[in-house]
């Protein structure tokens, strides 16, 4: 399916970028506004912050890891005034609403599961709901009304910065490899791995296998991601089970080699030549 480029609009209040931003998209009638958990009240004032909708509190466990809360309400900021007393581990606030508040409970009550299971198979942020959000029963018209509606979202939300619904979908199994060049890894204590360069780090694909120990040397950080990726379950019997986006080519590189590397000299193409080559080569050609 063909992607088309996309305008969006975006409001940033006071010129101040970590406060509050409204964003929409050219013929959607969608909002998508960013919060700052000290904005709140600024942003009770607008008219349609009374609007029935979605939200999203992003903030830090005590480990240090990235979460997200999700939650649906008929009255959004009623819903976030609450929050700032009941919930003290968020920062920011995605709040999605349509400009002409025609969303209702059961809409909303629908987007708020399909988000949670977004966030729950993007495996990028840890989803702290206490509870899976309820499915309503809705017709197949509000039901593909809906889809569009969670696929404009997303694209605001991660223009915006939050990565939490960024599905990786592609894999060395979907027939998409003309279009990603896939990189490999085999090396000692069993580690064997494919994946590819994406906008925001290195996908390492399902089936990819990690080595059975660490070495010595690997850095504490190293070893607690790699305990974290067991722990989840996105690695199973030294197996990824789904795809996995890090970082760099580098922290997925020593993640599967149980040790500490640089992946683009590690990181090779069917042909043998290593992302670092390839990429400067690139660079030369420009």
């Amino acid at each position: 399916m063909k992607n088309f480029d996309k305008t969006i609009q975006m409001y940033i209040f006071e010129g101040n970028p970590n406060g509050r931003i409204m964003c929409e998209l050219s013929n959607w009638n969608g909002r998508v506004y960013k919060i700052s958990r000290s904005d709140i009240s600024e942003f009770a004032q607008r008219e349609d912050a009374d609007n029935t909708g979605v939200y999203f509190l992003f903030g830090k466990s005590t480990d240090g890891n990235d979460t997200i809360y999700i939650g649906e309400a008929e009255r959004i900021v009623t819903r976030l005034k609450q929050h700032l007393k009941d919930k003290e581990y968020w920062n920011d606030c995605i709040a999605v609403i349509s400009k002409d508040n025609l969303l209702n409970k059961a809409h909303v009550k629908f987007l708020e599961n399909k988000f949670y299971q977004l966030a729950k198979d993007a495996n990028r942020t840890d989803v702290i709901n206490s509870t899976i959000p309820t499915c309503p029963s809705i017709s197949e018209y509000d039901v593909a009304m809906l889809d569009e509606f969670i696929e404009n979202a997303r694209l605001l939300v991660n223009t915006l910065g939050y990565k939490s619904f960024d599905v990786l979908t592609a894999n060395a199994e979907d027939g998409l490899n003309d279009e990603k060049e896939i990189f490999h890894i085999k090396a000692a204590r069993g580690a064997e791995a494919l994946g590819f360069v994406t906008s925001d780090g290195f996908a390492v694909l399902r089936n990819s296998k990690i080595a059975m120990s660490t070495t010595p040397s690997m850095s504490e950080y190293l070893i607690k991601l790699r305990n974290k990726l067991i722990e989840s379950g996105t690695v199973v019997s030294e197996t990824f089970v789904k795809d996995y986006v890090f970082t760099s080519p580098s922290l997925a590189a020593a993640i599967v080699m149980g040790r500490n590397a640089n992946g683009r000299t590690e990181w090779r193409n069917k042909d043998g030549i290593t992302l670092k080559d390839i990429e400067e080569s690139e660079i030369e050609n420009i």
